[in-house]
């Protein structure tokens, strides 16, 4: 084995084992099996003829050789995903293999309306897509195992180029019985009305959370503290439970109220409160034309989808 080279493969199992620093999370980013996973790191310590970590019973730490494989088998991955790059931007925009990722209040919304464009006007284009949270995904970008990003900005990481999609506001959703008295007045419900209200929020780790955060934190309002919940449907069952109020995003009302009975919607006076919703993509990738071309179609779809009033071009 003195003479042999370590394979892609290999390489990216590793990288992900360092980045994880546990077998099992390490390959369920790859969405291998752990086995595979194991297999890969011990073919690659026999083929450079070095340990490269140490397996204790409930995490994996790195060798000062591992460490230094770690470092370089990065640099190689990210030039070998350059190549590709340069090779797809040459052939063509969105032409071949695409690797996106979207956070989860985006995802259900969107891709229903902005996939069947892009079949259409890009039809050699090879999507595949990741829905994942916003700090997930953007690490899997910076390491290479995704091409472009959908999530609200700003990106919370350096090295990323953002387009802007749309901006969407936010909406008041109550139980239907809900009377909101004075709070609402005729031009709308006025912020300052959440620092009444028991708010009802996402777990920590989605972007969505901390965006009604900041929204309540501009006007002095506590969220409800012993409510969360792990998806935007969840959240919005709880309200028509009668728990409490949440903030949903434009896009995601048409599905959400559907599937939950008995509330009522109360949008914002203006300005209201809005999130902006956008492309990120490295911003060494030579694909940056391609993206804007995604962008501008992203962009069109959902202006002729008209999926909310309180949906507007970036």
């Amino acid at each position: 084995m003195a003479n042999s080279r370590p394979t892609v493969a290999q390489l990216r199992a590793f990288v992900a084992l360092a980045e994880h620093l546990h077998f099992r999370d390490a390959a369920a980013a790859l969405r291998i099996s752990q086995p595979a996973l194991s297999g890969a790191v011990a073919s690659l310590e026999e083929c450079v003829q070095a340990r490269l970590v140490e397996r204790t019973t409930r995490k994996v730490l790195l060798t000062p050789a591992g460490e230094r494989v770690a470092r370089q088998a990065e640099v190689v991955l990210s030039e070998l995903d350059r190549l590709v790059d340069e090779v797809n931007a040459v052939r063509g925009p969105l032409v071949g293999p695409l690797r996106v990722g979207v956070i989860p209040t985006v995802a259900p919304y969107l891709l229903p309306v902005v996939l069947p464009r892009l079949a259409k006007e890009f039809p050699d284009l090879e999507l595949s897509v990741r829905e994942e949270r916003t700090d997930p995904i953007v690490a899997e970008l910076l390491a290479g195992r995704l091409d472009v990003v959908v999530l609200a900005l700003p990106t919370p990481a350096a090295g990323v180029t953002e387009l802007a999609l749309y901006d969407e506001d936010f909406v008041l959703v109550a139980p239907a019985d809900f009377d909101l008295g004075d709070l609402e007045r005729p031009d709308g419900v006025h912020r300052e009305a959440l620092s009444r209200l028991d708010v009802l929020l996402l777990n920590e780790g989605h972007c969505l959370r901390d965006q009604a955060l900041d929204v309540c934190r501009d006007v002095g309002a506590r969220p409800a503290a012993a409510t969360y919940a792990t998806s935007l449907a969840t959240l919005v069952q709880l309200v028509s439970g009668g728990l409490g109020v949440t903030l949903v995003p434009e896009t995601a009302l048409p599905v959400e109220t559907r599937r939950a009975p008995h509330l009522g919607l109360h949008r914002f006076a203006t300005p209201a409160p809005f999130r902006r919703i956008g492309l990120g993509f490295r911003s060494a990738s030579p694909r940056a034309d391609e993206f804007g071309t995604l962008a501008a179609s992203i962009r069109s779809a959902v202006a002729e989808a008209g999926i909310a009033e309180g949906v507007r071009p970036a």
